[in-house]
């Protein structure tokens, strides 16, 4: 019989996004981590959630993934509109790697109220 590990699970805020252990994005970081995504051939999505529910379940998306985008600002102005229509929630921005089918990265743009 293997004894009970002693890591934890920590529902933490933390697991919201790539970037989670840093401090917030600047508007210059987040314009380059969307080119980053949109340079990876990574398809770009927006998510946003009310924070009181932000942990352990899929998020709402934003319209339709971005398929085939290739300008950056396009899409933060998606962000944008999106953070106008839930001024209270948080927005992530994902990017879906088609070839792994997953998500190759996710991070916070905009941190909703309550944070």
């Amino acid at each position: 019989m293997n004894a009970p590990s002693a890591m934890k699970d920590y529902q933490t805020q933390a697991s919201l996004e790539t970037f989670a252990f840093l401090p917030p994005l600047t508007r210059e970081e987040i314009v380059e981590q969307a080119a980053y995504i949109i340079a990876q051939g990574w398809t770009p999505a927006i998510e946003h959630e009310d924070p009181s529910r932000a942990i352990g379940h899929y998020w709402p998306m934003w319209k339709l993934p971005f398929f085939g985008e290739t300008d950056v600002h396009a899409v933060l102005a998606e962000c944008e509109a999106c953070r106008q229509a839930y001024p209270g929630h948080h927005v992530r921005l994902v990017g879906y790697d088609n070839y792994t089918q997953c998500q190759g990265s996710a991070f916070v743009v905009f941190r909703g109220s309550g944070w």
